[in-house]
């Protein structure tokens, strides 16, 4: 079954998209290529029940199987090896990408405590956009009892966007609060 987000992409967001951003050819319009969501751990990463419990919750909260990432190299400051458990990340791409980013727009973002909307600098010089939301208890999937600590969750968002200008009017087109500054 196709994605609800996903056919409303195909049949009218691409449309708007051509023509606010004055595109002749609808190749042209800017894509959701996949979604990252990053856990880190901190000190956590040593205790192995901890890391399993973190997979479970990104799994649940992502509808697929997360995989726990390692430390490229060692630093002592950090007091990390290389080698070790550094945290949990998952890739979405297709049907499962436009699930959550329905789930993540219409459910998990109004749920956050004192909800402003999210930052417009999130924007990177590739065009694609980050963001990090601080509990990931918003998500309904996660049951708040079974957790034994919050933790934060970075989620970014991979576009074939070529502006900034193109990133931000797709997210628009797709219902993110971002908040923009006003000037006077």
């Amino acid at each position: 079954m196709i994605p609800r987000l996903k056919s409303n992409f195909d049949k009218e967001i691409s449309d708007r998209l051509m023509s606010k951003l004055k595109y002749k050819n609808k190749h042209q319009v800017p894509k959701i290529i996949k979604i990252i969501l990053n856990m880190g751990l901190g000190l956590d990463a040593s205790d192995n029940k901890k890391i399993k419990t973190c997979i479970d919750d990104m799994s649940l909260i992502a509808g697929q199987k997360a995989v726990p990432t390692k430390f490229k190299k060692s630093i002592s400051n950090f007091k990390t090896r290389k080698g070790a458990d550094a945290g949990v990340k998952v890739t979405l791409r297709s049907n499962r990408m436009y699930e959550f980013i329905d789930r993540l727009v219409n459910i998990a973002l109004p749920r956050i405590k004192d909800f402003k909307g999210l930052s417009d600098k999130g924007i990177d010089s590739s065009a694609n956009y980050s963001f990090g939301i601080k509990e990931h208890i918003v998500f309904p999937e996660v049951n708040f009892d079974k957790v034994d600590k919050i933790r934060g969750l970075d989620i970014t968002i991979v576009t074939t966007s070529k502006t900034k200008n193109a990133t931000f009017e797709l997210l628009k087109e797709f219902n993110f609060p971002i908040k923009t500054k006003k000037t006077n």
